[in-house]
């Protein structure tokens, strides 16, 4: 996958690693202040559950490759997730350390530490003593969810078959998360790892509308829904249609994906979540002089992790709260002018209301609206009685299968845009369910 993906060169240049690697002394300096705890509160907290006290005792005696086998038996995305997850609200989060005011262990970078070294010895995974099982799966879309369904369904013998519409794989790993934490090569390293069990991509090729599903349902005994969020919620403000109005999604995914680094001068986000976050931080990396982060409720709203607020703090993002975009404005030229605005007051409740005449304009030449994405509602109801409600689909929690027997879900279509991790858990608790239907079908 790499050989077809060939990075900007500024890329890693402007966006040097957020968390260094740990050396192989400090690693194992780190790994031998862990507690070992036989009921780690952190393998818990973890939605993959990996048997933290296990992989870090495997570093603390230099087993890497026992290490990293430990974490993928568990968490085939390993590697991402030690980059991406929120392991300060998890695993880091739950660390006993905080009851003997101590810091918590390193769980993410010992994490990253095991995996870096199982990449850099070849990424060779233990052959598989599954006999081949009967039923083949197809997984639509190729982000985490499918990534951890396919490997698992193929680890038990059954053939799997990966569609993604992209040219590249990864879902939001590849395109959506900030480089600095997740390097785009990184994210498709590990769809060689899952590439290697012998599960087949077929990128490129968009699964739409009813036949085309009709034909899934003839040719696979059970499928997969894998298939993330859709387009970035639009502002409904006159003037959004500028071309310097790009959404935080495709903003991100044109400097990771396509080599675009030009930026404006003065910049201005609209959102608060963590997506905003990393689009802010984004646009100081390629070279935006100002910029600002546009919020219609309180600091204490905002919807992003208060360590990625800090961040982008540090990075040189302003932010300015109770703040309603309303209409963004060019000059004669066309050229973007202005963002205008309204101040907001809360009720008691806490819904923001505008405040009628406190216009004011903010000079910018760039607005990256970064306010959730909307579900793919029409994707959705083309699966034939999969149930959807509240723009998710309705899943059995233990299993992952929908209304339709047929038909299983994870990832953010059913839980509404989570973490990297959750969409893993996901994927891999639905494969467990479809293994158990495909056994009780063909015994």
């Amino acid at each position: 996958m790499q050989s077809v993906f060939q990075q900007h060169p500024e890329v890693a240049e402007r966006f040097p690693d957020l968390h260094p690697p740990l050396t192989a002394q400090s690693a194992v300096i780190e790994a031998n202040r862990c507690l070992y705890c036989f009921d780690a509160p952190c393998t818990g907290a973890c939605p993959t559950h990996i048997d933290v006290p296990r992989f870090i005792k495997k570093i603390a005696n230099e087993n890497l490759r026992g290490s990293a086998l430990t974490i993928l038996d568990a968490n085939i995305l390993g590697a991402s997730c030690s980059h991406v997850c929120p392991v300060q609200v998890l695993c880091e989060g739950a660390c006993v350390m905080h009851h003997h005011h101590e810091p918590p262990i390193k769980i993410a970078l010992l994490q990253r530490h095991a995996m870096d070294a199982f990449y850099a010895s070849g990424a060779v995974l233990p052959k598989t003593s599954a006999e081949r099982r009967n039923g083949k799966i197809a997984c639509i879309g190729a982000g985490p969810a499918s990534l951890a369904c396919a490997a698992e369904l193929r680890q038990r013998g059954y053939d799997v078959t990966v569609f993604d519409r992209h040219r590249l794989p990864g879902g939001l790993n590849t395109y959506g998360v900030a480089e600095y934490k997740l390097p785009t090569a990184d994210s498709l390293r590990e769809i060689e790892l899952v590439g290697s069990l012998g599960v087949d991509f077929q990128f490129g090729t968009e699964i739409a509308g009813e036949a085309a599903f009709a034909n899934l349902e003839k040719e696979y005994d059970a499928i997969f829904l894998g298939v993330g969020l859709g387009a970035m919620h639009r502002l409904r403000i006159p003037g959004e249609d500028h071309p310097a109005v790009i959404d935080a999604l495709a903003f991100i995914a044109g400097y990771k994906t396509a080599g675009r680094l030009a930026v404006g001068r003065r910049v201005v986000v609209v959102g608060a979540g963590n997506t905003a976050i990393d689009a802010a931080n984004a646009a100081k990396r390629l070279g935006a002089e100002e910029v600002q982060i546009l919020y219609r409720r309180v600091e204490t709203h905002m919807p992003a992790f208060g360590f990625e607020y800090e961040h982008a703090k540090q990075e040189g993002v302003r932010f300015l709260w109770q703040t309603q975009p309303i209409a963004i404005h060019a000059d004669t030229d066309g050229e973007l002018r202005s963002i205008e605005c309204l101040r907001v007051e809360l009720a008691q409740d806490g819904t923001p209301r505008s405040i009628a005449g406190s216009n004011f304009h903010i000079e910018c030449d760039m607005v990256v609206p970064a306010i959730g994405q909307s579900p793919l509602f029409d994707l959705l109801t083309e699966c034939y009685g999969v149930r959807v409600e509240h723009g998710r689909v309705v899943v059995d929690r233990v299993t992952g299968q929908t209304s339709n027997p047929k038909y299983f879900a994870g990832g953010d279509c059913v839980n509404g845009g989570r973490e990297v991790v959750d969409a893993v858990a996901d994927g891999k608790r639905a494969a467990v369910g479809i293994a158990k239907v495909l056994e009780s079908a063909h015994a």
